[in-house]
């Protein structure tokens, strides 16, 4: 969608056009799914929360199927039936894998162990309408909301951090006592402190784009999410208003770097290498265009410092395929607003622990999905996905951890360690299998293919 040209602060209540502040209790830098969600915690709270983003709303976005542990924080938001009214309702997920006939397995996620309430489905939504959705609401809770609107620079070696900031041809500064860095995979304050790393264990690249006439699955699993194996990797289709359908391809670099022809026939040929997916794209008209990208994996070795912290993909982003960057994005946001409550009340103690538990909820809810996703594509782990058994609730506890329940289950826990060790055995009947996979994961993470092309 096109942007207007001139650079703007965002509208206030009853259109009220604000001019930039000179200082703030909090600034957060990026307004997504982390930034809004900080922003709108902190505001409520009373406190004077300045949000800038870069581009303006709505604007195009991946990352389209939200986790039914999402709809916690919704709630929490006063944002469910908002929501409800832009969203396709997500009961659960297909696998389906290359082979022929079809061989298929689906989920629905009120199957899981110990479903919480209301988080027995999720939705599947435009990010250009689920983002605005959030960055007005965070105006709306008292933040004041900033769009077309770039930090050039940040000096943290005054008394409280200051950002030099440029609206179109105008450049202010802006003293905060804390940043919150939600600058997604620009990572301001990562790359500013070089603190960014490339994930070693893990990296792919991606082709995607929006579709009319793709059909949807029937009845009731019509707001599932599909995945699709194929050799180089795998498939996503994401039902969205409209009769849209988000359709991605998450594949080895170095097939990507590989390709000799345009684009968008490129794509096409990817999707045939699952014969499922290619028929119910046999139809399909292309809306928007075809975008390649790379190197989605990535950590930092810090999240936060004195007077800042980074969150969403600002701290890291690992992959896909389980729908999980809205959620850690909000989650880590949610959880951040902790810490910068307690800093903005001077409770040295309260901030400490609440910085204990940030590092990790964040790492431990990461470091379990981690698992699943860098042996998703492994022979062994397909198998378990497509010949589920419930022995001792483990079908019911991979379910969970697929709908986001990574973080404070034991029972959840328990019966992960069992499916880890029940995949370490099925993997010896896979063993050649499994370590081609393996080699070709670690290089994988050797290769560079950095932007879009």
């Amino acid at each position: 969608m096109p942007h207007p040209s001139a650079a703007a602060p965002s509208p206030g209540p009853a259109g009220i056009r604000r001019s930039m502040p000179s200082r703030a209790d909090v600034v957060v830098v990026g307004g997504g799914p982390a930034g809004a969600t900080m922003a709108a915690l902190l505001a409520r709270d009373g406190h004077d929360v300045v949000l800038l983003e870069k581009d303006r709303h709505p604007r195009f976005h991946i990352g389209e199927s939200l986790l039914p542990h999402n709809m916690k924080i919704i709630r929490r938001l006063g944002l469910d039936e908002r929501l409800a009214t832009i969203g396709v309702y997500k009961p659960g997920a297909d696998f389906t894998a290359d082979s022929v006939p079809e061989q298929r397995h689906e989920i629905r996620f009120d199957e899981a162990l110990d479903v919480p309430e209301g988080c027995g489905h999720a939705w599947q939504v435009r990010r250009s309408e689920f983002d605005r959705m959030l960055f007005e609401h965070a105006g709306d809770c008292g933040a004041q909301t900033f769009v077309e609107t770039h930090v050039k620079a940040i000096d943290f070696d005054g008394k409280a951090p200051l950002l030099t900031v440029q609206q179109g041809d105008s450049t202010h500064r802006l003293a905060a006592k804390f940043v919150v860095d939600a600058s997604g995979r620009d990572a301001l304050l990562a790359r500013r402190f070089s603190l960014q790393e490339r994930n070693r264990e893990h990296a792919t690249a991606a082709l995607y784009g929006h579709f009319r006439n793709v059909p949807r699955r029937a009845g009731a699993a019509s707001g599932n999410i599909s995945i699709y194996w194929f050799r180089h990797g795998w498939i996503w289709m994401i039902p969205l208003s409209g009769e849209i359908m988000s359709v991605g391809a998450v594949c080895n670099p170095d097939y990507l770097r590989g390709r000799d022809r345009d684009v968008e026939d490129f794509f096409f040929d990817t999707l045939a290498l699952n014969p499922h997916a290619a028929e119910r794209m046999q139809s399909a008209e292309r809306v928007s265009p075809i975008t390649a990208t790379g190197n989605y994996s990535y950590f930092t070795r810090e999240l936060m410092g004195p007077n800042w912290l980074l969150i969403g993909d600002a701290g890291m982003f690992v992959d896909p395929v389980f729908s999980s960057g809205v959620f850690f994005a909000m989650y880590s946001a949610e959880q951040g607003a902790e810490i910068v409550r307690a800093e903005l009340a001077g409770e040295r103690r309260a901030a400490r622990r609440a910085r204990r538990n940030y590092r990790r909820r964040v790492h431990c809810g990461v470091r379990e999905l981690c698992w699943f996703i860098y042996r998703f594509p492994a022979p062994a782990m397909r198998h378990l996905f497509l010949n589920p058994s419930n022995v001792f609730q483990l079908r019911q506890a991979v379910i969970s951890v697929l709908a986001g329940d990574l973080h404070d289950n034991p029972r959840v826990r328990r019966r992960l360690r069992l499916f880890r060790f029940i995949y370490m055995l099925l993997s010896l009947r896979y063993l050649r299998e499994a370590l081609r996979a393996r080699r070709q994961r670690l290089r994988n993470a050797d290769l560079e293919f950095d932007r879009a092309t």
